[in-house]
This record gives structure tokens, C-alpha cells and sequence, in this order.
């Protein structure tokens, strides 16, 4: 994979910086991932993720060494990860220290910057495609055993897409405000490393004095966010802050807001900085699409144009391709970062590519006369909550799994879930925001229990979730 040839020309380089002070250059990750080599072959590795070195020296070992890596939140719930290691069977996992204590017994075969690589009970051979390259959970963090497919040019390309539209260089110095194991997380991560920038790792939150601290000591130069994160960013008086090394901020992970969009703009527009939005999925890798910064207010509330080598087709009700602008469609994306398909069990790892290139993307979109792009719904049930893409018929299950006594339905809008039942009684709907907090690792916020007579259904006993949107404004 060309992703390494970095490696030698930028040896010098700093590819890290902790939040402690701890540094490392391009050389000695390549050193690293070759005695890593010694040690592990292809097979498949769990990652428990942070924002740290140990993370990043391991994950770029696994790539480069051909073993093929499941990147999981390090606070996943054990239940979850079990689960999943049930199913996909893992000859490594890859641990912080801190999680040492949850496998005593399994033998520890490398060590590095605070993680370990522990030798699990499963065989060493799997069958793997030989495209797979990296595996990514997709539906939020609800535990759902369907994972992605990523293969190796996957990476390559869209690294080379999102370096090239977002014009960096070795001196890009971006600091961590997403986790490793989310697709937008991970693609600031790959397309950084493609030009020898440097990457200042951080597991504060930009909520946190300590991350404004680290920023401006170590000068950072972009961030990136979903629209949450910039909704936070109004509240803490980001405007008003001195932040002389910043250029470019990202936005990705769900809609931002007009209003918020707008002001982003003028701001960076005023300071001479970048504000580039842009959208994606897992299944594209990350990115399809982006608005140049240029375009920021002028095409304010659009998703932009394809990135470069992928293309963009609107299709009606029909499968008919939508030529004339303003008109919606279904949104369909070709490019070499869509993914290889999906996978649910362990013999999934060595299906063929699935999609040849092609995704449809499930979201209805429209396109100006000027060939901008502009997302203006959901073709099926999925929500944004908070830069998680969250399955509401898999909360909906999740719900009426744990509380059978109930009848329930879920809808809502992006950042707010609404869960709709027939009770009134406070506690059991405590017990359900509790519950449904622990298991998806959402802000509680993000969730609204709604008590109503009945859920709305038709003859069939379908449930109406159109008409649940008339009990919003009520809440």
C-alpha cells in the first residue's frame, strides 16, 4: 500500500505528540511496526481504542503487517465487546493497560507506549479476503454485530482525496477531538499521515481547559467536529478565543445547522481561516463529499461536490437518473473508497467486494444549478445523535427486548431520539433512559421519553411513525 511510503521520506518527522509531551517521528513507528511484524501475521486483531500513541502505533502495525484490525471504543460495554468476540473469534486483542485486568490469563506477546497485544484461545488463520484491510462498526454504538468492510484502497484513496481538496502538507499539526474508531476520527488520522504532518493526541474533550492548553502549546492547526461539537464550541466563547496557529476546521458527522454554518463561516471567512464542510459514511470509507471553503456562505447549508475521482447521481422513484437541478432524489456515490459490503459473522471476512464502487446512500438529496449538492432527508431510519449514526428500529428492539411489558415506537430528529410508550409511571421511564444510555454510550440528552395512549398503527399493525412527529412540540 502506498500509505507507507511516507514513511522513509518523512523518518524525521514528528508523526505524534501526547498531551504529556511524549513525541515519536515516522522512523520509529516504521521500526516499530516491523518488529511488531516478528511477532503477528494475518489475522484478526481487536483494538480497544483511545486518543493515544500505544492506539496509533498499533493500529498502523496491524495495516502495514496485513493483520486486519476491528477498532472498538475502549468504553464499550462488556456485554458488547463479548459478544462480539464470540462471533468474530479474534487471535489478538489489542489493550490500554488499564483494561489488563478484564483477560487475566491471555499471554502477552508486545508491548508499547501503554498497550498490550494479548494472544487469545482462537486459531491464528481465518478466512480473510485478500482486499480486507480494516474493519468498523456502523450503527453508532448500539452493539450491532454488522461491521464494515474496508479494504486497503479504501484507505489509500480517500487519504488521497480529503489531502488533496484539503491542500496539506507536512506541516499540518491536527489535534484529536474525534475517537480513532470513528471513520471521521480515523480518515483526519490517514490523510495526515499520507503528507508527514504531525498529529497532537489528546483524551480531553474541548470542554476541558486542559485541551486549550494543549492546543496552543503544541499549536495546532485544524480541528475537526460534528455538529455538536460546534454547537459546544458557540457556548464556550469560541469566537473570542486567541488561537493564532489555527487554519482549517472540518465539520462532518451529521447536519450542521444553518445558523451554525452561517456563523462558522463569516468567522473563518473574517479571520482568514477555512471552514470546510463535508459529508460521509462508513461504508464510503469516510468521505464523498466536501464544499470547498470558497463556497462556505455562498452555498451555505450544502454538502458540497464529490471528492476528487468520485462521482455524484440523484435517482428518482423510478432507478431513473435526475438530471434537471432542484429535484429530489435518492443520492447514489461512485468512487474507490466505497467499501466492500458488510459483514455479520466470521465467515463474512471473506466475501468478495460486494458493491464494485457503487453506494446508494440511503439519504434524499438535490442539486443546484451549479452542481452543489444539498442533503434534505433520510430515505430509512437512521438518526445522527451526536456524530453517531444510531439504527432506530435497533433501539426500538433494544427496548421492547429489555421492557416486553411495553408497546413502543422510535423517532425523532438528528442529536434528539424520542422514545414513545404507553406508560406514565416516571420511574420505568428513568429506567429506560438509564438503560438505554448504558447501553449505547449516548449522552443521556440525547434521549426523550414520551408517555401516549396508544402507538399510532394502521390495519396491518404497522407502526405510523409519521403521525409520532405530531407529538414534538409537545414535549
Amino acid at each position: 500500500m502506498q500509505y507507507y511510503d511516507g514513511f522513509k521520506k518523512y523518518k524525521n518527522n514528528k508523526i505524534a505528540i501526547s498531551e504529556e509531551g511524549i513525541s515519536i517521528t515516522y522512523g520509529e513507528v516504521e521500526d516499530i511496526f516491523r518488529s511488531m511484524g516478528e511477532k503477528i501475521k494475518r489475522t484478526l486483531i481487536f483494538s480497544f481504542c483511545e486518543n493515544t500513541i500505544g492506539c496509533l502505533c498499533g493500529y498502523i502495525s496491524f495495516l502495514y503487517n496485513h493483520a486486519v484490525p476491528l477498532l472498538l471504543d475502549e468504553n464499550i460495554e462488556r456485554s458488547l465487546f463479548e459478544s462480539l468476540i464470540k462471533i468474530y473469534e479474534p487471535a489478538y486483542l489489542y489493550i490500554p493497560k488499564k483494561m489488563e485486568h478484564m483477560f487475566l490469563g491471555l499471554e502477552c506477546v508486545f508491548e508499547i507506549y501503554g498497550y498490550k497485544l494479548l494472544r487469545t484461545k482462537y486459531k491464528l488463520e481465518k478466512r480473510l479476503n485478500d482486499k480486507l484491510a480494516l474493519l468498523l462498526t456502523t450503527s453508532g454504538s448500539t452493539g450491532s454485530p454488522k461491521l464494515v468492510r474496508q479494504s486497503y484502497q479504501n484507505i489509500q484513496s480517500n487519504a488521497q482525496a480529503i489531502a488533496d481538496y484539503l491542500e496539506l502538507d507536512s506541516t499540518e499539526r491536527p489535534i484529536t477531538t474525534l475517537p480513532i474508531n470513528y471513520t471521521y476520527g480515523l480518515s483526519i488520522i490517514h490523510s495526515h499521515i499520507l503528507v508527514g504532518a504531525t498529529l497532537l493526541f489528546t483524551k480531553h474533550s474541548l470542554m476541558q481547559k486542559e485541551f486549550w492548553q494543549f492546543f496552543k502549546e503544541y499549536k495546532a492547526t485544524s480541528f475537526g467536529g460534528v455538529p455538536y461539537t460546534y454547537e459546544m464550541l458557540k457556548k464556550l466563547h469560541f469566537f473570542q478565543m486567541d488561537l493564532p496557529s489555527l487554519r482549517t476546521m472540518t465539520q462532518a458527522g451529521g447536519k450542521l445547522s444553518s445558523e451554525l454554518h452561517k456563523e462558522f463561516a463569516e468567522y473563518a471567512q473574517n479571520t482568514n481561516r477555512h471552514m470546510v464542510i463535508m459529508y460521509g459514511q462508513t461504508e464510503a470509507t469516510a468521505r464523498m463529499s466536501y464544499l470547498p471553503y470558497q463556497k462556505a456562505l455562498e452555498k451555505c447549508g450544502s454538502i458540497g461536490i464529490a471528492i476528487p475521482g468520485g462521482k455524484f447521481q440523484l435517482i428518482d422513484v423510478d432507478g431513473k437518473i435526475i438530471e434537471e437541478a432542484n429535484k429530489v432524489g435518492e443520492l447514489v456515490y461512485e468512487g474507490a473508497n466505497v467499501t466492500l459490503g458488510y459483514a455479520q459473522s466470521l465467515e463474512d471476512l471473506a466475501k468478495e467486494d460486494e458493491r464494485n464502487g457503487v453506494l446508494v446512500t440511503g439519504d434524499m438529496a438535490k442539486r443546484d444549478a451549479d452542481g452543489y449538492y444539498y442533503i434534505v432527508g433520510r430515505k430509512k431510519r437512521f438518526l445522527k445523535i451526536f456524530g453517531n449514526r444510531v439504527n432506530l428500529d435497533e433501539i426500538e428492539q433494544m427496548v421492547k427486548a429489555a421492557f416486553p411489558e411495553l408497546d413502543c415506537a422510535c423517532s425523532g430528529v438528528d442529536d434528539k431520539l424520542y422514545i414513545f410508550v404507553t406508560i406514565s409511571e416516571v420511574e420505568i421511564k428513568d429506567k429506560i433512559k438509564s438503560f438505554l444510555t448504558s447501553r449505547t454510550g449516548l449522552n443521556p440528552a440525547a434521549f426523550c421519553i414520551k408517555s401516549i395512549f396508544s402507538i399510532p398503527k394502521n390495519e396491518a399493525g404497522k407502526i405510523l411513525y409519521a403521525k409520532l412527529g405530531e407529538y414534538y412540540n409537545e414535549i
